[in-house]
């Protein structure tokens, strides 16, 4: 297979597989960055099935890459028109080099040697891609857990559930189990009895935290004065970056039983594979849109905190800053934490108000609505003028009248004397 590269993708990644000097120079050629599938893992993949039994020990020095699904590496997917299996969900393909250049794609040709004519290899490797891809989140999520300063476990403890203080012991029975699975190569029925029951415990753990960042958000809704309002969002600064730190370890530990459950599936029902696979995949999908929902909403409450805070600002120049503040720092730390688990997020940052500003726009309100004012009191005086000197024409006549006729009675009883 010199110069031939076997190329497999999924919704998360893309397996790079072939020669090791010949996977290099199409990963530099790429641009793409790329972490190793495991070379011993591989090696099973490459041997699993009958008709790939023959062919295995010609295939032994063949390396494999992973690479994250990004925009550029999708590009990647796009350009070589790697062609999708409904069944599985996977996008196959070969790309042929010539004298240490890859050059193009080739149609690959169904020879006992080719990975992607293996349906067992194939699920294999493809089992093998969604481990490698969910042990990339569990490692930045240990890396955004350690950015953040938060000790999940301490957070735990001083919580009085006894769900939540299981939490912590859960988590050593998976990294134990994670430990022995490295050691073995695999996961028999004794090392998955350990931690068969742990999904239970993670799954009551992260709704009960769901429930906590929902009632903050709540708080948030409750608030119209900005004193009261600038209190909740304080308080809940802190306290969202625990619950965060929460739900991120309860993912970590998920996507860790999942490795295993994969490797044991394998182990007791290697025909079954891909369709576990897949089921695991969606669930995990499923998962993500709940916690998305519920740190967007809080997301959506801390923004409109921040542009309640920001209209009031001339009454409260030193609160409402704070609040905006407090605000920015709740969102920042979701989008960090959406982008560690893989949650597409908009972020929207609000900009604290000056108060020289807000009272410029105040004043020019005051000297519009005031110019109004004034117009219509001109307007209110030239109608009352108006009006009163009508009044005082319709009184002049009929004193006028009253008058003539008083006189014209006097001259008559004059005559009649």
């Amino acid at each position: 297979m010199d110069n031939e590269i076997q190329l497999i993708s999924d919704d998360d990644g893309l397996a790079v597989i072939g020669n090791a000097a010949d996977v290099e120079r199409f990963l530099i050629s790429e641009c793409l960055p790329s972490k190793d599938l495991g070379t011993h893992r591989l090696k099973s993949a490459f041997n699993a099935g009958a008709a790939a039994a023959q062919a295995g020990s010609d295939i032994v020095a063949e390396s494999g890459r992973w690479v994250k699904l990004t925009r550029e590496s999708a590009q990647v997917v796009k350009k070589y028109g790697l062609r999708k299996n409904a069944k599985t969900g996977l996008s196959t393909g070969v790309v042929r080099g010539q004298k240490g250049q890859i050059r193009g794609f080739v149609e690959f040709t169904r020879g006992p040697r080719s990975l992607l004519t293996n349906p067992a290899a194939l699920a294999n490797t493809a089992k093998l891609m969604t481990q490698v891809a969910m042990q990339q989140t569990m490692d930045e999520i240990t890396d955004y857990l350690a950015a953040i300063d938060e000790k999940v476990d301490d957070i735990l403890r001083a919580q009085k559930d006894a769900v939540l203080a299981r939490m912590i012991g859960v988590g050593f029975v998976v990294e134990e189990t994670l430990t022995i699975r490295e050691k073995r190569g695999r996961v028999d029925e004794i090392t998955w009895s350990k931690v068969q029951d742990a999904p239970t415990t993670i799954a009551d753990t992260q709704a009960y935290a769901l429930r906590q960042l929902d009632a903050l958000a709540e708080k948030l809704e409750g608030k119209t004065k900005i004193g009261d309002l600038a209190e909740a969002v304080r308080e809940a600064e802190p306290a969202v970056r625990e619950w965060l730190a929460v739900l991120a370890r309860c993912f970590q530990l998920q996507d860790a039983v999942a490795v295993l459950e994969l490797d044991r599936v394998l182990d007791a029902s290697p025909e079954e594979l891909d369709g576990h696979r897949l089921g695991l995949k969606a669930t995990r999908r499923k998962r993500l849109e709940y916690i998305a929902r519920s740190t967007e909403r809080l997301v959506a409450r801390m923004n409109a905190a921040a542009e309640a805070a920001n209209s009031k600002v001339l009454l409260h120049p030193t609160k409402s800053p704070a609040v905006v503040r407090s605000s920015n720092q709740v969102v920042t730390g979701v989008h960090d934490f959406h982008g560690r688990l893989g949650i597409e997020s908009g972020r929207r940052s609000s900009e604290a108000r000056r108060w020289a500003e807000a009272a410029a726009e105040a004043r020019d309100k005051a000297l519009e609505t005031g110019a109004k004012g004034i117009g219509a009191a001109r307007s209110l005086g030239s109608e009352t003028l108006e009006k009163a000197g009508s009044v005082k024409d319709r009184l002049s006549s009929q004193v006028t009248e009253r008058a003539r006729r008083r006189r014209g009675n006097e001259e008559k009883r004059d005559e009649e004397g």
